[in-house]
């Protein structure tokens, strides 16, 4: 069971190997118990956190890995 409220506070936050000071559209992520989060790197840290759950999260990059997502 996933709780109601993710905590970040304290959570490791991960950027792209591809990503660099220079790169405008870089998100970080983070993993908590139950909870992944994704921010803006632009941010600094300081802006919104979506979240989805780890279900969401995977079934998110397997349709990325499987060119499922179409743009408008």
């Amino acid at each position: 069971m996933t709780p109601t409220e993710p905590d970040f506070t304290g959570a490791t936050w991960f950027t792209s190997s591809y990503s660099d000071e220079r790169n405008a559209q870089c998100v970080e992520v983070a993993f908590v118990p139950g909870w992944v989060g994704v921010r803006d790197t632009k941010d600094h840290g300081q802006g919104p956190i979506l979240t989805f759950t780890h279900t969401a999260w995977t079934a998110f990059l397997t349709g990325v890995h499987h060119n499922e997502l179409t743009h408008p």
